[in-house]
């Protein structure tokens, strides 16, 4: 299941407000937990359940965790015969914070080492 970023490239300032929801979705050991697991699941994602088993978070917290990333755009829900696929992860969304968080590393930098790259 391809799923398609719901935030678009972070590159002004007007993006800022969206970067910082996403960041304060992040915000919850929990919740980074949810998404870290989901990301190693890959873009299937993985059914409620077995999200639970994996981070230890389950029955409403999950629920309630699991609507906080997805509000933030950081992950998605879709229902699959009697299940619920847990999101898989809006990987371009993820990348778009990062990339957001390095667009200006070191802009203001007078020199620059060497050593420092981004890949």
């Amino acid at each position: 299941m391809k799923i398609e970023s719901q935030i678009p490239a972070l590159t002004d300032d007007l993006d800022l407000t969206l970067a910082a929801s996403a960041f304060a979705a992040l915000g919850s050991e929990q919740r980074l937990s949810v998404l870290r697991t989901l990301v190693r699941a890959g873009p299937e994602g993985l059914s409620i359940g077995t999200l639970g088993e994996r981070t230890g978070v389950t029955g409403s917290t999950l629920t309630h965790h699991v609507k906080v990333l997805a509000q933030a755009g950081l992950v998605t829900q879709a229902r699959q015969g009697r299940s619920i696929i847990c999101a898989a992860v809006a990987y371009d969304t993820v990348r778009h914070l990062s990339e957001f968080l390095l667009n200006e590393c070191c802009a203001d930098c007078a020199a620059l080492s060497k050593d420092h790259d981004h890949g």
